[in-house]
């Protein structure tokens, strides 16, 4: 059966896959535009497969907070090429992802990817479109969902880099922005040495067990040394230990409770391409 422009242009509008794989898609389909769709969603998968084995550590990294401050998600759409990341379309495409995770506040990835995207296809369907359309791997590599009395987002230019932080009452966007930029520049991994992973602890202990070793010194100091370096990777990467960048006379804690007693960072997620 003949095709027309208009049956074209409309597949390639939903789908955003090119004006020949949209025209051949529909002849396979014998005009059904639904069977068109799959055709080009398993076009999409069929690149993905062949695309498994690459590295999509490019990508746009975004943080977005809901309308009354209680909410934010950070999260990293990823693909190949520095090339597509900075795409306005590709970006576009991470913006409405990012914004459907705030919106239904999925627990996890695979929750997030089987959301809808619109009304036909989910956010899963259209990672396959858009894998179909611009020839490269691109998945979700970060996401995380943060609740707390004010949350504050912030993305670094680049979007490479973004923060999102809780805290335990209301403050001012001056304090808000300053430990949010305290988060982006210093990159504590914690918020306090109690929430540290027992795991990068145990890294960090042998590490410092190990170089003190290789420094000669007696066996039986090594334990008291190796203690002492760990505390001092919780000043230098738990965010209330940190020295606050604007004023290194006092941590960041220091300065929280100079704005308030009991103010503190109750939620925290960054994320950063490496």
């Amino acid at each position: 059966m003949a095709i027309t422009a208009a049956e074209v242009n409309k597949l390639r509008q939903q789908t955003g896959a090119g004006m020949m794989d949209c025209k051949k898609a529909l002849e396979e389909s014998n005009g059904d535009f639904e069977a068109a769709v799959d055709f080009l969603r398993k076009k999409g998968a069929k690149v993905a497969a062949n695309r498994a084995d690459r590295d999509a550590k490019e990508g746009v990294v975004l943080a977005k907070t809901s309308d009354d401050k209680k909410a934010a998600v950070v999260i990293s759409v990823n693909c190949e090429t520095d090339f597509v990341a900075k795409n306005a379309d590709f970006i576009q495409f991470a913006e409405t992802v990012a914004n459907i995770a705030l919106a239904k506040k999925p627990a996890t990835i695979e929750a997030l990817k089987a959301l809808p995207y619109n009304n036909d296809v989910t956010i899963s369907d259209k990672f396959m479109e858009q894998i179909g359309k611009i020839g490269e791997k691109i998945d979700i590599g970060f996401y995380s969902l943060i609740s707390a009395e004010q949350v504050v987002g912030y993305i670094h230019p680049g979007n490479r880099l973004a923060v999102a932080l809780g805290f335990s009452k209301k403050v001012s966007d001056e304090v808000a922005k300053n430990l949010a930029m305290q988060a982006a520049a210093m990159a504590p991994v914690a918020i306090d040495k109690d929430d540290v992973d027992q795991s990068v602890i145990d890294r960090e202990l042998d590490i410092a067990r190990e170089t003190t070793r290789a420094e000669g010194k007696p066996e039986d100091m090594v334990e008291k040394i190796a203690q002492g370096k760990i505390n001092k990777f919780y000043k230098e990467s738990t965010l209330l230990n940190q020295e606050f960048f604007i004023d290194n006379k006092m941590t960041v804690r220091q300065y929280l409770q100079g704005v308030e007693k009991d103010l503190t960072v109750s939620a925290f997620k960054r994320y950063a391409l490496s």
